[in-house]
């Protein structure tokens, strides 16, 4: 690295007449190298067009941004020794972290000012700052975190945003960077094989699966409705157990978010194609244009999974656009367990997947993948005079900006393509497998317990890898009693630290009820944890409930 390193530095100093002026410090700071002050003229280079008088008199180069190799390799080699220390201590923290109203007042504390100077001591003295803040947050890259749904935090992927950052080619046009956009697209097209589009697919990487649910709908708007038409009349459907995002999404697109219908579910809380179907025929009656049915692969309060190939069917009779919101779970089809419960899912016009969930990487990673390319291009490629040095340019690698709303963009494809190519693409699939194998020994495990007399009960066998279970109501329980006591469990369940679970709530006869749910995903997640959990799942039952008689829980 230091000799890589040694070779930019020369580079620069070739290209600038000069040396690098920023140069290492004890404790991983830096500082400009002495040189001309302002007011004094800088050595020109030799052959250099000679400023007016005026100008040599007051500009400098100010170099005081420029790291050399060698500097940069220290303050990289210090913040991976922080890095280091954080990942061989994660078995050990409490698995919830710190937040709360207790931290964050802590945390306002950090607000400090800056200073026009650099701070003394360098990187090594801001180490306690940044460790402290990271302390007052969720630890999502713990082994124990089974709550919501886990962004996994690979570490192969920050290298891949460290290599990203440093070379900072702008990735939104191939023509601008076409060797980073043939790489993303790569990426892109594997993803859209191993879902089964086949090779008129594209897609398009994002920040996440809300900017992915929002692309598809504006995708779906332009596809499904004539130009100039009435947005209030655009239908689009979910069932009431869909992602938050889908809502707002519609309303980013124009549509007002009233005109989003929920459809009712099963007892699995899948959608019901017959609710669905009543649902767009009342609406063709009124006038109504439908637009976009949402269906999800792997609701996030249970892990649902809605019939895919029915509602393709209802949808397609209907000239609506199908899209699956499988930002949990649609990355379970890179697996053949997965793959099995995700059939029909290839039927849908797109598909939103989130690599920062199902594929383990850091937060900031979700991908749209469409089955025909040319629906994105009709929706978001546009010219601008600005960009006519491009015009005339063949475009034989997909360029981002022209499948998806941004034009300024990362490098985000580095992170996938680093991560298949130093792990393997095998390495994924099996690590998904455990993780719907250890959601089905936490369900098992659970309803061995009610079979020993703890109170609880599975509310749902996993679908994919999220288990939801609660304590079984009491004889003559009131719901808000039990609701009350379910919330006493989820605290108790979590405050030993092991494990840190969430909650949801649920339909019920008796209206909604507090369900915890764990979300197994993490890939640092393996057994010990799942018979941890168990283990203070029982506890906290005893604790809240106290003893109950064998057979008083409930199994699914």
């Amino acid at each position: 690295m230091g000799d890589v390193g040694g070779r930019q530095g020369g580079q620069r100093g070739r290209l600038a007449g000069r040396s690098p002026r920023a140069v290492v410090v004890a404790g991983g700071g830096v500082r400009p190298r002495p040189g001309p002050s302002h007011g004094e003229p800088a050595d020109a280079p030799a052959g250099s067009v000679p400023l007016p008088p005026a100008t040599r008199r007051t500009m400098s180069d100010s170099t005081d941004l420029e790291l050399s190799g060698a500097a940069f390799e220290d303050l990289v080699r210090r913040a991976a020794a922080m890095c280091a220390r954080a990942i061989d201590g994660l078995p050990d923290v409490h698995a919830a972290g710190r937040i709360g109203a207790e931290a964050a007042a802590e945390a306002a504390a950090l607000r400090t000012d800056f200073s026009d100077e650099p701070v003394e001591g360098g990187f090594d003295a801001l180490v306690p700052v940044l460790e402290r803040a990271f302390d007052l947050a969720l630890v999502t890259s713990g082994p124990g975190y089974l709550a919501y749904v886990p962004g996994g935090g690979l570490p192969v992927a920050a290298v891949a945003d460290l290599v990203a950052g440093v070379m900072n080619r702008y990735a939104g046009l191939a023509e601008a960077a076409p060797g980073p956009c043939a790489l993303e697209d790569a990426v892109v097209r594997f993803l859209a094989r191993e879902i089964g589009y086949g090779e008129g697919a594209a897609g398009v990487l994002l920040s996440g699966g809300s900017l992915a649910n929002f692309t598809a709908l504006v995708a779906a708007r332009e596809a499904c409705l004539p130009d100039g038409a009435d947005l209030r009349r655009a239908m689009v459907y979910a069932s009431d157990q869909a992602h938050h995002s889908v809502a707002k999404s519609v309303r980013l697109a124009g549509i007002p978010a009233e005109n989003v219908r929920a459809i009712g579910v099963d007892a699995r809380l899948r959608m019901d194609p017959s609710a669905l179907e009543t649902a767009m025929a009342e609406d063709v009656r009124a006038g109504r244009i439908p637009m976009c049915v949402v269906t999800s692969a792997g609701t996030t309060n249970t892990g649902a999974i809605d019939p895919f190939e029915a509602v393709a069917a209802v949808a397609r009779a209907h000239g609506a656009w199908h899209h699956v919101d499988g930002a949990y779970g649609g990355a379970f089809a890179l697996c053949g367990p997965g793959k099995a419960r995700l059939r029909g899912m290839e039927l849908a016009d797109s598909i939103t997947v989130d690599p920062h969930k199902g594929l383990f990487l850091p937060y900031g990673t979700g991908c749209l993948l469409v089955r025909d390319r040319e629906t994105l291009v009709r929706a978001f490629r546009m010219g601008a005079s600005y960009l006519q040095d491009f015009a005339d340019t063949p475009e034989l690698i997909a360029s981002p900006a022209h499948l998806g709303p941004e034009l300024s963009r990362p490098f985000r494809g580095l992170r996938l393509w680093l991560a298949f190519r130093l792990h393997g693409v095998a390495a994924f699939r099996r690590a998904l497998e455990e993780k719907l194998a250890l959601a089905e020994r936490l369900a098992e495990r659970l309803a061995d317990l009610a079979a020993q007399g703890v109170p609880v009960e599975l509310v749902e066998r996993p679908q994919l890898s999220v288990v939801a279970f609660r304590l079984a109501p009491g004889r003559d329980q009131s719901l808000a009693d039990a609701n009350a006591e379910n919330a006493a469990f989820l605290r108790e369940i979590v405050r030993p630290g092991r494990v840190f679970v969430s909650s949801t709530m649920l339909p019920s006869p008796e209206g909604p009820r507090f369900t915890v749910r764990a979300c197994v995903l993490s890939f640092r997640t393996h057994r010990a944890q799942i018979d941890a959990a168990i283990e203070d799942v029982a506890a906290a039952a005893r604790a809240v409930r106290g003893p109950t008689p064998a057979g008083s829980g409930v199994v699914v």
